[in-house]
């Protein structure tokens, strides 16, 4: 076995249940000792994409934070949280109000453990990432379980998004909007920013049409542990139902000999996959099974076989910030109603990402709908 994770069941957010699951899914690795320094200073980077509540399953929940804190004040780590979210980036402000409202502000106040703002940065081969990277010695990552519609799921690896500072991710949907050059992307930051400890927030999880408000939270009950993000991923994958390496990130991370993504060759300590008996995850509209095409096929209906975003007027509130995150500005307002460009369009689903009324839908072309992709 070239990687381990650990993988426990965790039924509930009460602070001593989540306390007992996170030292379990450590312990079972070796200890917290095992991946940070004692004495070290430690960045907590959770997944914070939007001002909205934990009982959402949009983020990471407070206690999942709480729980990972105190274990590392324990090896007497100096602990410091932050999060560079995906919706608004523009508006460094938004910081305080995502802190806020997802419960973060409060539980670093009661652990006494200073936020920072991704407002700072250091430009590296092809994108920023926040400064306080380089003000600390371990970097612990603590991402959602859920399913999204540009990479069909958001793990370990698409967590460190949020290290690009401000309005550089959307430079980078707009420059690599293709889904295996937005892979790469990512894999590019995991490899500049490898975490030296991820912990997955699965108690809580989220499948359909995430990350965002388009998702349908799912109770799971689970934590997963280790060091190797595509390990993580790849375990991930298997708990949802679907080929570790339909996940692009994960696939291009293990070309790259990043990590291990063969099922096979990764220890699960504590929990079983098969054991677990779970339905597959309800998928994106648009994760189609493009594999299952003749690759002739593929080639030919490519730019007929379309996903873009539809919105829902009933549901729009105006409140504008698709407009406001969407990288080729294809989204306008008239009297306060909605209209996409789509020629313009990229079909990135960075507005169905940052919509905070689940108003923004995935649509499929007549080509795609009649193939049963």
């Amino acid at each position: 076995m070239s990687a381990r994770v650990s993988l426990i069941k965790c039924g509930s957010y009460e602070p001593e249940s989540v306390l007992k699951g996170v030292r379990q899914a450590v312990e079972l690795l070796g200890g917290i000792q095992v991946f940070i320094k004692p004495h070290s200073k430690v960045l907590v980077k959770p997944n914070l994409l939007m001002s909205k509540g934990p009982e959402c399953a949009i983020t990471t929940h407070p206690e999942v934070v709480r729980a990972v804190i105190r274990l590392l004040k324990e090896i007497n780590c100096r602990v410091v949280v932050g999060d560079g979210p995906s919706a608004l980036a523009q508006y460094i402000d938004n910081i305080d109000a995502v802190y806020a409202a997802t419960g973060i502000k409060e539980i670093c106040r009661q652990e006494d453990v200073p936020l920072v703002n991704f407002d700072k940065r250091r430009m590296r081969d092809k994108f920023p990432l926040a400064s306080a990277l380089d003000e600390c010695d371990h970097l612990v990552s603590l991402p959602k379980f859920k399913t999204h519609v540009l990479t069909l799921m958001t793990g370990a690896i698409k967590n460190l998004f949020g290290l690009v500072s401000g309005t550089y991710k959307i430079e980078l949907h707009k420059n690599y909007f293709a889904s295996p050059e937005f892979a790469g992307i990512l894999v590019d930051i995991y490899q500049e920013a490898k975490p030296s400890f991820t912990l997955i927030d699965g108690i809580l999880a989220m499948e359909g049409e995430g990350p965002g408000t388009g998702g349908t939270p799912r109770q799971l009950g689970l934590l997963l542990a280790g060091s190797d993000c595509v390990a993580l991923d790849a375990v991930m994958a298997g708990i949802m139902g679907i080929d570790p390496l339909r996940v692009l990130t994960t696939r291009e991370a293990a070309a790259r000999n990043l990590g291990e993504a063969a099922l096979e060759r990764i220890k699960i300590e504590g929990e079983q996959i098969e054991q677990l008996k779970l339905r597959p995850f309800i998928l994106p509209k648009n994760a189609a099974k493009g594999k299952e095409l003749p690759p002739a096929v593929q080639k030919l209906f490519k730019s007929l076989v379309r996903y873009y975003p539809y919105s829902l007027s009933l549901k729009c509130t105006g409140c504008g910030n698709c407009a406001k995150i969407c990288p080729h500005q294809c989204i306008s307002f008239k009297n306060n109603k909605m209209k996409i460009n789509y020629k313009k369009c990229i079909a990135c689903f960075c507005c169905q990402e940052a919509c905070p009324s689940a108003a923004m839908e995935v649509k499929k072309s007549l080509l795609a709908r009649c193939v049963g992709l």
